[in-house]
């Protein structure tokens, strides 16, 4: 791997320092970064678990991203976002265009009773509409709760109930590997069980969808042509922007609050950190607005900066697996976000795929959404990167609203599998189960030892959930729920959630670090691993794996399981010895492609699956299954 030179890395370990030993002055002066209507009065109040942030500040969400771009005339005309969809239909919009489409949904949501504080459902795909609708929302003081287009008629029953929406943005349809997705009959669904909807605003695409039986609380928008101007709500900083749900991994989705001010702070900041983004770059978070990543990288952070973006609405690998380099090649993509899971779909396909686009337009990449494997940040930088671009590793989470741990603007010394130093402001540390500290390279919980501006507000409805979710097992430290080790330098490697740890015969084992040594084979594209219990060694594992396509004829040969099995006690020595392999062509994950391996483990064990609603493919599960049935299948014969 190619060696860089780090000339800033004590300049920044200095400002590092300083944020962390004057944390008030030093948020103080990134607040800044917003054009507040007026200042705040106190930077941060704290009430037990409960903290505020920029108390007494106001501002809007809507004019942060817009208005103050419009009003200089710097990035007036400037584009704010490029789209494409599956089917080759592209637009663009300037910040102008951006902002009189935003004015003018806002105009008709409050001809129809949208208030302050009042909470509106977006069920959109990803277009330009969508994001729209997120600002319109903003900009009337109303808090909108955004689910993502895949999601279920009943996910969607179940949230807005939660969040006792009275108003629902969608749209007719959607486009999927080639398919047509109806949207709109899930709404209907919708308000036919929760008689408290007053209105859904419905966006008519037109084309291959046929409007009928039209329920009177529709009313349908077809442009967003033409003029008007609405006076941007003004909010105090702690005031809700918007509650969105988790992806329910571990159970029933949790709606998880974030303020105005605190929270827009924290992610326009984390994002220049983290990428060091120009004037001229064209930047691509590749997450859906459904997800906090979409909202903090696609949305609020990018535009708070006067960022030019591309959205894609649709699969990453339809009509085949070159699509989002030949998309990279087209929009001259300058800096590149997306996950380890999509980069191990596309490990699994040969390199000619990649090769015949030219990604020279490439100058950062970055990872989210769980720990990035050595093998595939290896990947990764060699093959999309063309082993130039540094890797923005980024560990956060829903609840932390941006980015926590990550190279800052690649000017650290990158590390393959580490997500490396905390960002400014952040303090974390590697504990035992007393709380105390530990020593490098000992395997430990993850703590967030001061508060950030980023961080949630609270669990919809359920304070008591958040104190004991999130603050319960270290008193007075933020816990994540994840299991990691600290190196010699500070370094950060995640291992998995904290609850997904193996015990095997006294050693504690992350999942990462097992997936990581099966993906040291070259045959293998993605691998899942749990622990099942053993009466001798206390618990056992198993893995999933996928194979790379052109080692699936395999599939069926004993001789890859030996092999997998060998490559793992190589990599991490004796005590580690899979149990079973299940060779299967899909792992089952939620739709921000996340691997369920709770679901996996209760297949395994023969219990119920419980929460599937963010299951991407529920054929997956069915896969794992079958695969299941005929191993134990061929072991008793």
């Amino acid at each position: 791997m190619k060696e860089f030179y780090y000339p800033y890395l004590n300049k920044y370990l200095q400002f590092y320092q300083f944020s962390i030993e004057n944390s008030e002055d030093f948020w103080s002066i990134q607040a800044n970064i917003l054009p507040w209507f007026k200042k705040w009065d106190k930077v941060l109040e704290s009430n037990g678990n409960f903290h505020k942030w920029f108390i007494g500040g106001l501002l809007n969400a809507s004019y942060v991203c817009l208005d103050q771009h419009v009003i200089n005339n710097f990035n007036k005309d400037k584009i704010a976002y490029y789209y494409e969809n599956e089917l080759g239909e592209t637009k663009s919009v300037s910040y102008y265009q951006l902002y009189l489409m935003v004015n003018n949904l806002a105009t008709r949501l409050k001809d129809l009773g949208v208030n302050k504080g009042d909470v509106i459902l977006i069920y959109m795909p990803l277009n330009i509409e969508a994001i729209v609708s997120m600002l319109a929302v903003a900009r009337l003081g109303a808090i909108h709760n955004v689910v993502f287009s895949g999601f279920s008629k009943n996910s969607i029953l179940d949230r807005i109930i939660d969040s006792k929406a009275k108003y629902i943005i969608t749209t007719t349809h959607t486009y999927r590997k080639g398919k047509i997705i109806d949207l709109k009959s899930n709404i209907d669904f919708i308000i036919n069980e929760y008689k408290d909807i007053k209105n859904v605003i419905l966006f008519d695409r037109k084309k291959d969808y046929k409007i009928d039986n039209l329920d009177p609380k529709y009313i349908v928008i077809d442009n967003l042509d033409g003029y008007n101007y609405i006076d941007p709500v003004i909010v105090e900083s702690n005031e809700p922007l918007f509650v969105l749900y988790t992806s329910g991994t571990t159970g029933k989705p949790k709606g998880i609050v974030h303020s105005t001010g605190g929270y827009l702070v924290y992610v326009a900041n984390t994002l220049k950190w983290g990428f060091n983004l120009g004037y001229d770059s064209i930047w691509w978070c590749t997450a859906d607005i459904g997800w906090i990543t979409g909202h903090s990288y696609v949305v609020y952070a990018p535009l708070t900066l006067g960022v030019s973006s591309f959205i894609y609405e649709g699969a990453p690998d339809y009509p085949d697996p070159s699509k989002w380099w030949a998309l990279i090649e087209k929009y001259k993509i300058t800096e590149f976000y997306t996950s380890p899971t999509a980069l191990r779909m596309f490990m699994r396909y040969p390199l000619e795929y990649i090769k015949k686009h030219n990604l020279s337009s490439l100058r950062v990449l970055g990872s989210v959404g769980e720990p990035i494997n050595p093998e595939v940040w290896v990947w990764y930088f060699e093959n999309i990167g063309n082993s130039v671009c540094p890797i923005i590793d980024t560990w956060w989470q829903t609840e932390t609203g941006g980015f926590m741990i990550a190279p800052f603007m690649g000017i650290i010394p990158l590390k393959p599998g580490f997500a490396s130093l905390p960002f400014p402001g952040v303090v974390v540390d590697v504990v035992d189960e007393n709380g105390s500290s530990l020593n490098a390279n000992e395997k430990g919980f993850l703590v967030i030892k001061k508060p950030w501006p980023g961080l949630m507000k609270t669990i919809l409805n359920d304070e008591e959930k958040y104190n004991q979710i999130y603050w319960s097992k270290f008193k007075g430290w933020y816990c994540p729920g994840d299991y990691a080790i600290k190196d010699e330098n500070g370094y950060i490697q995640l291992l998995g959630r904290a609850d997904e740890v193996i015990k095997i015969a006294g050693h504690r084992i992350g999942t990462f670090e097992v997936e990581s040594a099966i993906l040291e084979n070259h045959k293998v594209a993605e691998a899942a691993v749990v622990g099942v219990p053993d009466e001798i060694k206390g618990e056992v594992i198993n893995a999933f794996v996928v194979l790379k396509q052109e080692f699936n004829h395999l599939k069926d040969n004993v001789n890859i399981h030996n092999e997998i099995k060998q490559t793992v006690r190589d990599v991490m020595g004796p005590v580690v010895i899979i149990d079973k392999i299940f060779i299967v062509d899909k792992l089952p994950k939620t739709r921000s492609g996340k691997i369920m391996r709770r679901l996996l483990k209760a297949v395994l064990l023969g219990k119920e699956l419980g929460d599937t609603t963010t299951l991407e493919d529920e054929a997956s599960i069915e896969e794992v299954k079958h695969a299941y049935q005929e191993l134990k299948q061929s072991l008793n014969k």
